[in-house]
């Protein structure tokens, strides 16, 4: 047994990624494709609907809601995000876990008003929940099984919801359908008696065999009932929020609820933020076809727009705000103000929307006139140039802040600020002037979360993100044309200047802002990343040393091998040991080094990896910075438990260690003799050792490991202690030592070797003689490595993850020495601890597995056998 072997880790994954290679470059093509042909029937179907709508109908609607449907409309939008809640506290009460009404109600309030707004809402939402729900005590695999209900009660309740809409409905949605009230009755009652077979099947069982394979863990029948009835409240309320805004009189409320239901699914599909333009176009067509007034409709889904998103999301940062100012917090008021850049940055890009929107529409005639009289009209031009300017910059600061960066934090300050400036001499606009100065109230309270200090200019925008962008600009080119339809252009225009001159202004606004948009996307898209990942030369590896020697974690010494590329922070005194396999960029372990950079080197990581079209992956992280790569969006899955044995009060009494000491007393009598060599002094001995290793190497049928292992490198083993065993002069066994020597908190053994024909007990010997020697030089603890697969949960409850883990410990001995290995390490008696793969959510961590594991073994083919 060697600790080669110990740390190997090499379960057999099958090749998912390889098999992915053709799905994974057609994907973005598909996903493009499709968003192109639904952009284009939705763009199709609002210009039908809207053909004869004036903006000045739009405006009118907004500006003359009654009141006490814009109150009725509040008070549902409340009584749908307190049903919200329901999923949470039914979802907890699935997975059997038990938190503070409080906790509860916070996270779901953040999850739902985040979700909403920016959509994706299951992935947006379970990122929060994971957060505040293992800040609150939760395990990682319980709260992805939250999230899973929460999916499923979700699409399980719309589609209840629908369907009964439907039902009760059908002639009125017949008309619009174009099809037989009968059909469409029969296609809900349908729908209805698959739901009410689940929950009698849920009544009946707990859990499913599906295909003869899966086994689904169903929820009790009555929590199903209730389920139901709770996203009935919710969806009922949503709906009847926008019914209220919505012309009275024309399509009942369980007929509209049908389309709204429809309306929710296709936008969800859609993956487009909150569904927008998709929602819309399908209540217009609901409801322009009984000849509503299509410019009532658009200004109420304007109000309902705001009302249930972004109120909420406003609310939120606003309660995060509160957390801020307090002067101590709970865990989950800390793990809850970590949101607050997700939420501000959400804000920032509505912001900029705003501002860009503004740009391209005329302000009112009372405002018109107030600028006449107050306001010289260059200022006015220039101001509409400069706010819609600073609504394009804050799109692209938008992602700034969601990473943190100390340098967006104050470009948004600036913008926000300067936008606020200038909202009054471009229009008057008090609403706007309202909302910008709210949100910088709120990045001041939030100062300190921006704590990244990283250049802005540095960011590589994904494709998507300018993607995004640029669909806001060709939004806002369509309302612009919208806008001033009864414009007839001329070349003039261009050059016409007078305070009532909006088209005119208008067109060069989004001129000016396409243009620069268009010349910062070419920039970033021509920009080339290097995805090498360069070897450290004996420079860097010797500025490493320096701060490995200053580490509490034996395996910062993994670092010095010199197989592994190096990422250091900006001041050079911190950095992480990584290595490039396919698509996957995989760092070992934390951060090493200060403590204080290890936040911004981990999204430094992940924005390296993403910025080469890679996935970024942390192999063997401790479970105390689990939250650093939570806060960055990643996810974590339990490997297994890494075994140290406390050095202080270590001896070899007591019955727990009868067997160890025996070993070592036997040993003593076949005459070995145990020696240190120190580090630099082993180029004597070289040729020996290497001759141990080859035959090892040889007799085990296996080769050299890498990465998250020593391998037998002269260079390498010449740069740390050498624990060597003799017997008759004649040296049989030895290991190096990982022994940072500043602190001295922990020593591991890293590359561990015997001949075939070393006396039994030879490793006990090697190993209690390192622990003492160790003990003896201060050391507190001596880590014995990692026993993967063990310390799984066997909760009935437990993750596929887990269960996956749990099944290789029992039942893979043919492919590792799982069970034998945990044994081995128990005989020294030590404490466990668990060690975790952090990964991308979905089916990433199948393919960073599998990408470590041929790290590891050299190569796919090495990952399954020796």
């Amino acid at each position: 047994m060697t600790i080669n072997q110990i740390e190997a880790d090499r379960p057999a994954i099958p090749d998912a990624a390889a098999g992915s290679g053709r799905w994974t470059a057609v994907k973005p093509w598909l996903t493009g494709v499709g968003l192109l042909l639904l952009g284009g029937l939705v763009f199709n179907a609002l210009r039908k609907v809207l053909r004869d709508v004036q903006y000045a109908d739009i405006v009118d609607t907004m500006r003359h809601m009654p009141p006490h449907n814009l109150l009725l409309a509040l008070l549902c939008t409340v009584l749908s995000y307190v049903a919200l809640t329901g999923y949470d506290v039914s979802s907890l009460r699935y997975v059997g876990a038990k938190l503070k009404g409080s906790t509860v109600g916070l996270t779901s309030f953040i999850a739902y008003a985040l979700g909403n707004t920016i959509g994706l809402g299951v992935l947006t939402g379970g990122t929060v929940r994971m957060r505040l729900y293992t800040a609150a005590g939760l395990e990682a695999s319980q709260v992805a099984r939250v999230i899973a209900f929460n999916a499923g009660a979700f699409g399980l309740g719309m589609t209840a919801f629908g369907a009964a809409g439907l039902l009760w409905g059908a002639p009125h949605a017949s008309r619009l359908l174009h099809t037989s009230p009968l059909s469409l009755q029969i296609l809900a009652a349908a729908a209805l008696l698959g739901i009410a077979g689940l929950i009698l099947l849920c009544l009946r069982h707990r859990s499913l065999l599906l295909f003869g394979r899966w086994t689904v863990k169903l929820p009790d029948g009555w929590l199903a009932i209730q389920q139901l009835l709770i996203s009935a409240a919710d969806l009922t309320a949503a709906a009847a929020a926008l019914w209220f805004l919505l012309p009275p009189n024309v399509i009942p409320l369980p007929t509209f609820a049908a389309f709204y239901a429809l309306a929710m699914a296709l936008g969800v599909i859609s993956h487009v933020p909150g569904g927008l333009g998709v929602f819309e176009a399908v209540i217009l067509m609901a409801w322009g076809r009984h000849h509503a007034p299509s410019g009532d409709i658009v200004g109420a889904l304007v109000l309902y727009r705001i009302i249930y998103f972004l109120l909420p999301l406003l609310i939120a940062a606003f309660l995060l705000a509160l957390l801020e100012l307090r002067p101590t917090m709970a865990p989950i008021g800390r793990a809850a103000v970590r949101l607050s850049p997700g939420i501000l940055s959400a804000l920032v890009l509505v912001a900029g929307i705003m501002l860009l929107i503004s740009g391209v529409t005329p302000t009112t005639d009372d405002a018109e006139e107030m600028l006449r009289m107050t306001v010289p009209l260059f200022v006015v031009e220039a101001s509409h140039l400069m706010g819609s300017v600073a609504g394009l910059a804050m799109l692209f600061v938008a992602r700034g802040l969601l990473h943190r960066l100390d340098a967006a934090w104050w470009a948004a300050l600036a913008l926000t600020v300067l936008a606020a400036v200038l909202a009054l001499p471009k229009g008057y606009a008090l609403s706007e002037l309202a909302v910008l100065v709210l949100l910088s109230g709120l990045l001041i309270i939030s100062r300190k979360q921006f704590d990244r200090r990283s250049s802005l200019f540095a960011q590589s925008f994904e494709t998507g993100w300018l993607l995004a962008v640029a669909s806001v600009l060709a939004g806002c080119a369509g309302i612009l044309f919208f806008a001033y339809r009864d414009v007839d252009y001329a070349d003039r225009l261009w050059w016409q200047f007078a305070f009532d001159a909006y088209a005119p202004r208008a067109m060069r606004t989004w001129m000016l802002v396409a243009i620069l948009a268009v010349a910062f996307g070419l920039r970033q898209l021509m920009r080339k990343p290097d995805g090498k990942a360069d070897k450290p030369n004996d420079q860097t590896l010797e500025q490493a040393r320096v701060i490995v020697r200053a580490q509490p974690a034996a395996d910062a010494c993994l670092a010095l091998m010199g197989d592994k590329s190096l990422l250091f922070s900006a001041s050079g005194k911190s950095f992480i040991m990584y290595a490039k396999q396919r698509r996957s960029w995989l760092a070992l372990g934390d951060p090493v080094g200060a403590q204080q950079e290890w936040p911004e080197l981990i999204w430094r990581f992940i924005e390296m990896a993403d910025g080469h079209g890679g996935r970024a992956g942390f192999y063997k992280v401790r479970p105390q910075t689990l939250p650093l790569y939570l806060d960055a969006g990643m996810r974590a899955y339990k490997l297994g438990e890494e075994a140290s044995v406390p050095l202080q009060d270590f001896n070899l009494q007591g019955p727990r260690r009868a067997n160890l000491r025996h070993g070592v007393a036997r040993a003593q009598r076949e005459g070995l003799r145990f020696d240190m060599i120190g580090a630099g002094e082993a180029a004597a001995i070289m040729p020996e050792l290497r001759e141990i290793s080859e035959g090892w190497l040889s007799a085990h049928r296996t080769r050299e490991k890498n990465f998250s292992l020593g391998a037998f490198d002269e260079r390498y083993v010449e740069r740390q202690p050498v624990a060597v065993v003799r017997k008759d002069q004649r040296i049989v066994a030895f290991a190096t030592l990982m022994a940072p020597d500043v602190l001295r908190i922990e020593a591991a053994i890293d590359l561990m070797r015997q001949r075939a024909d070393a006396p039994a007990g030879t490793m006990d010997f090697l190993f209690v003689n390192l622990m003492l020697y160790c003990q003896s030089e201060g050391y507190q603890r001596f880590g014995l490595g990692m026993a993967p697969m063990s310390g799984m949960q066997e909760h009935q409850l437990a993750s596929r993850w887990h269960r996956f883990g749990r099944m290789m410990f029992q039942y893979g001995e043919r492919f590792y020495n799982f069970r034998g290995l945990r044994s081995f390490k128990d005989k020294f008696d030590p404490e466990w601890e668990a060690r975790y793969l952090i990964a991308e959510g979905g089916i990433a961590p199948l393919f960073t597995f599998s990408d470590v594991t041929a790290l590891i073994n050299g190569g796919l083919k090495g990952s399954i056998v020796k």
